[in-house]
């Protein structure tokens, strides 16, 4: 983590379907969602000591 937001190293991504049939809150409810499952995902790895930094790169262990 670092002092400005989303400047860190990247430890788990995700993405989702959309369509231009949704609205801008389905778009908002959608990218909680993910962003949501995506940081639970982050926090576990970290606590369970699986992730290492080597220079700019992120290495998870499975």
């Amino acid at each position: 983590m670092t002092a400005d937001l989303d400047e860190g190293p990247i430890i788990e991504q995700e993405t989702a379907r959309v369509s231009h049939n949704l609205s801008p809150d389905d778009y908002i409810a959608t990218g909680r969602g993910v962003e949501s499952q995506v940081l639970a995902r982050a926090v576990k790895l970290h606590t369970e000591h699986r992730v290492m930094l080597n220079g700019h790169r992120t290495i998870i262990f499975s």
